[in-house]
């Protein structure tokens, strides 16, 4: 699924609403996810921007945007980022998540996580990397860490042919 991920947003990042058509596909790839109707802006190499449009269906009886809404919307900007540096056998899962909620999240918000590209893939390591949310006045909202257990999958025998 992580290659033709990758091999999608590639091709679709070069066309008009490639980006849209994106963000719908993993929606219904990941419903939970796809629930919050977040819009993927920027995927590059190691770096995901993401986007969350301020929704009754994401906000809390506090009139401001539900605190799982901005832990879902940070780990969801992390794992695009990570996806973007997994090699052709790569595979991750996420162990461990914290979420950091420095004031009330109102208005659309921007997501953004950054990966630096040399990440310890065959070693089998746990890596974290931060998503930091931000409202419309640039002001940070929230920072989502997520840490990954990283890995190569083996490639399968080859059947001897008799």
């Amino acid at each position: 699924m992580i290659k033709r991920l990758k091999r999608l947003s590639h091709y679709l990042q070069k066309i008009p609403g490639g980006n849209w058509i994106l963000s719908r596909i993993i929606g219904l790839t990941v419903p939970y996810s796809g629930s919050m109707g977040a819009n993927i802006l920027q995927l590059t190499q190691g770096s995901a921007v993401v986007s969350l449009p301020d929704r009754r269906k994401v906000r809390n009886h506090l009139n401001s945007i539900h605190a799982v809404a901005l832990a879902n919307l940070g780990e969801l900007t992390a794992n695009l980022a990570l996806i973007t540096l997994c090699p052709e056998r790569g595979r991750f899962i996420v162990t461990r998540m914290e979420t950091d909620y420095v004031k009330k999240a109102r208005g659309e918000l921007l997501c953004t996580c950054d990966i630096p590209t040399d990440l310890p893939w065959e070693s089998v390591e746990r890596t974290a990397a931060t998503a930091t949310i931000t409202d419309g006045s640039d002001e940070v909202v929230s920072r989502v860490t997520v840490y990954w257990k990283l890995g190569i999958t083996p490639p399968k025998p080859v059947e001897p042919v008799e």
